[in-house]
């Protein structure tokens, strides 16, 4: 019953030497020249190693609000579409109601200024 599972041992030992020595490859031959540019803080907008109780814009977090809401509506196309046959024009008609609201909403938050960063 062992000698199943030996194919994958091998499997997983291959991987793990290959994934050890391209990380190593890259630590050994990679070049370490950090300047202020790569020390600066990426899109954040604060230091990365001040206080983290710091206050900072909300504006970030409606960013992120904004990013979920619209990338769920994927999430919700995707089976939509794939069943769209099988639940013929009141499904259609449901999703269409759906994105009806999601456009409203994102005229709402463009009228508004959410999506302007000043």
């Amino acid at each position: 019953m062992l000698e199943n599972y030996l194919p994958i041992l091998i499997f997983v030992g291959v991987a793990i030497v290959i994934g050890a020595v391209v990380i190593g490859m890259g630590f050994l031959l990679g070049t370490r020249k950090p300047d202020s540019e790569k020390l600066s803080p990426y899109e954040c907008g604060f230091e990365a190693f001040e206080d983290g109780r710091m206050k900072f814009d909300v504006r970030f977090y409606l960013v992120a609000i904004l990013f979920i809401i619209f990338d769920l509506e994927i999430a919700f196309l995707f089976p939509w579409a794939v069943v769209l046959e099988k639940i013929g024009m009141v499904g259609y008609l449901a999703m269409m109601l759906f994105l009806g609201i999601l456009v409203i909403g994102f005229i709402y938050e463009w009228k508004k200024g959410a999506l302007e960063w000043e």
